[in-house]
């Protein structure tokens, strides 16, 4: 059973930073792809970046360039390190095992606000 249990979020202020974790259980981590989405209050759901197996990075337009993912397949820990995070960031925001986050975590609130 897919398991995936995210940290890390909290309120942050505009140019902060912040690091989100992922734990991940019941498949084979290392071998998968991991993705990161995000829902913002009264919108869907958007993908904001993607981590393959040996840690290629592929990232939404609107976080490229301050939003970094990473994983360690010794821990079975995703990670995504957010900075220079502006309004608009706000968000619960999932791991996820697939890119349009049918398989996705309870996740965890990130507000940016002043």
């Amino acid at each position: 059973q897919v398991q995936l249990v995210e940290s890390g979020g909290g309120l942050v202020q505009p140019g902060g930073s912040l690091t989100l974790s992922c734990a991940a259980s019941g498949f084979t981590f290392s071998t998968d792809a991991m993705y990161w989405v995000r829902q913002a209050p009264g919108e869907g759901l958007q993908w904001v970046a993607s981590i393959t197996p040996g840690g290629r990075t592929y990232y939404a337009e609107s976080v490229k360039d301050r939003f970094t993912a990473s994983r360690d397949n010794t821990k079975n820990m995703l990670y995504l390190q957010m900075n220079s995070l502006l309004s608009e960031d706000t968000a619960v925001y999932c791991c996820s095992i697939d890119r349009r986050g049918l398989t996705r975590g309870g996740g965890t609130l990130v507000t940016v606000s002043s």
